[in-house]
């Protein structure tokens, strides 16, 4: 991996499609950061709604935008990546939030250590009006541990070395549920990755949202994702898959995450 410089660039990517509703304080959240050195890119997927009056009114900021048809989330941030020129990138989905400091602490992380090619951080989980109902159970976990389906990893806190995405990217546009999955395999298989314990992000759980509330549906992704990495058919991974159909198919989602905070202590 190169050095990075002392005040690396870090490019921050939203896709979004139809989520006015929320686009403005994601947008918000980004541009109230004390970084100094950001590029911000906007994705939009040709959205209906109030949107588009939002990124006219935040045009100036953004470094690149577009708005026009695309294939889904995955395909909106390769085309965010590929207009990209920073050391650093991550991405921050039009319905989450950062918390204050966040990209100035997930810089020092990378740079307190070469060998990092990937940090991600705490964040809380919020509803539909921005209200906390939880706290992701954030963790430690490494190559192996992912394949075991030991994934931890709040989305939204990540960030990672630009010159390992241009190694293994882009993202699958096959793997629906999961791409970011398989980007952190990925990057775990040629680098290390870190946790680190601050708050970096609101990760928000509403009906429309492609959230951990559904996660059993990012198994059967997983599940190919473990078979490419030379996994077995038997394998902890499916062991937990199935667990979690039969003891989550029948519990509703404000339950799911008391369990999970109560498994994860």
């Amino acid at each position: 991996m190169q050095p990075l410089n002392p005040q690396p660039k870090v490019s921050i990517v939203t896709p979004s499609f139809n989520q006015g509703c929320f686009l403005e304080a994601s947008i918000q959240s980004v541009l109230a950061q004390d970084y100094p050195n950001l590029e911000y890119i906007l994705v939009d997927g040709g959205s209906k709604d109030e949107s588009q009056e939002i990124i006219q009114k935040y045009r100036t900021h953004f470094a690149w935008w577009v708005s026009e048809k695309d294939r889904g989330h995955a395909d909106a941030l390769n085309k965010g990546f590929a207009h990209a020129s920073g050391e650093i990138l991550a991405w921050l989905n039009s319905d989450d939030l950062y918390q204050p400091g966040a990209v100035t602490q997930a810089v020092e992380a990378l740079r307190g250590d070469p060998q990092l090619g990937m940090v991600y951080g705490d964040a809380n989980l919020i509803d539909d009006r921005s209200r906390t109902i939880g706290q992701f159970a954030s963790r430690q976990t490494d190559y192996r541990r992912l394949l075991r389906g030991s994934v931890h990893i709040p989305q939204a806190t990540t960030f990672f070395r630009a010159d390992l995405w241009r190694e293994v990217g882009p993202l699958d546009l096959s793997l629906f549920f999961s791409f970011d999955y398989d980007l952190w395999v990925k990057l775990a298989k040629v680098s290390q990755i870190r946790y680190v314990p601050r708050l970096w992000a609101d990760f928000r759980i509403h009906e429309k949202g492609k959230t951990l509330v559904n996660d059993d549906r990012c198994y059967p992704d997983m599940l190919r994702v473990l078979a490419r990495e030379g996994g077995g058919w038997f394998s902890w991974m499916r062991l937990r898959w199935i667990a979690r159909r039969l003891l989550y198919a029948w519990v509703p989602w404000r339950l799911r995450l008391r369990l999970r905070k109560a498994v994860s202590l």
